[in-house]
């Protein structure tokens, strides 16, 4: 029998993993369809401070109009029970201008009934917002 919790609890890992796997796809392909079936209508975010409930949101970073993201790399995924912790980096690209740039973030992912119903991270805006020519590329005075 504990080889067989084992099996279920790799199999539960994999599919956990598959369904942040095809939400991250979304900013690649903007599939807002795709986005729908994998995360909760009243989905829970958390990060930079503030805390936001509803799948607009991450419907709303998926089109952001004037961005769009030419590539994505997982630089490590992790599965324990119903969380998913990734490390990744999105290159974008600022559509007025064609200048791009590379923005980390680490994000953890909750998930119930094969969708994300929770999730939590950062991300480097001030260096996204820095490498697109939004903001002085020079240090800030304190």
């Amino acid at each position: 029998m504990g080889d067989r919790s084992g099996i279920e609890a790799g199999t539960e890992r994999e599919r956990n993993i598959e369904v942040v796997r095809r939400y991250l796809r979304t900013f690649l392909t903007k599939d807002l369809a795709e986005l729908a079936e994998v995360v909760a209508e009243d989905v829970e975010i958390y990060g930079s401070g503030t805390a936001v409930r509803g799948r607009r949101y991450p419907e709303g970073a998926v089109s952001s109009p004037g961005l769009t993201v030419l590539d994505q790399q997982i630089l490590e995924i992790f599965a324990a029970g119903d969380r998913v912790v990734v490390s990744m980096a999105q290159t974008y690209r600022r559509d007025a201008t064609g200048t791009t740039t590379v923005q980390s973030a680490c994000k953890m992912y909750r998930l119930a009934g094969g969708r994300i119903v929770q999730f939590w991270g950062e991300q480097d805006t001030y260096g996204l917002l820095r490498g697109l020519g939004l903001l002085p590329d020079e240090p800030i005075a304190f």
